[in-house]
């Protein structure tokens, strides 16, 4: 009993020697610890930006506002995103205080811009500043708009 008993336990131990490293051996990916230069900081910060003027364009097709509304809309849209990210760097007490901010932010931000556009685009506008505007659908859609207006302009030529 004592023979089997040490054994398990031997064979259990080696396990978990074994499993700890072949974890190591998985993991040889250098880690850096320096601290990012001038050059990286504005490298990122432009790439944020291209993404967030992509994301907002990808947004602006789903609406059915004219190129001025959209044009305004844009506008209300970077400021929004400028003022969010604000209250994320700004030190709060509490997490609750930094929800309650963006909370009042998303409400009061978009009031003026209510006048100016249709109900059913604010209502995109707020499903969006919430999380749910999906983007890879509306990518998926114009690449069949696209495709289609090829089709047809080669049957144009061809015809």
């Amino acid at each position: 009993m004592k023979k089997s008993i040490l054994i398990v336990f031997a064979i259990l131990l080696g396990l978990n020697v074994y499993s700890q490293i072949g974890r190591n051996m998985n993991d040889r990916i250098p880690r850096t610890t320096r601290e990012p230069t001038e050059k990286d900081i504005a490298k990122r910060d432009r790439m944020v930006k291209e993404r967030k003027d992509k994301f907002i364009a990808n947004f602006l097709t789903t609406l059915e506002a004219d190129d001025f509304q959209k044009e305004i809309i844009k506008q209300y849209l970077n400021s929004f995103s400028d003022a969010k990210i604000a209250i994320f760097k700004t030190k709060f007490e509490h997490t609750l205080d930094r929800e309650a901010a963006i909370k009042k932010l998303e409400e009061t931000h978009f009031v003026e811009l209510k006048e100016l556009i249709s109900e059913g685009d604010m209502d995109k506008i707020k499903v969006m500043i919430t999380g749910g505007f999906d983007e890879k659908e509306v990518e998926k859609e114009n690449k069949k708009k696209k495709k289609r207006k090829k089709k047809k302009k080669s049957k144009k030529d061809e015809g």
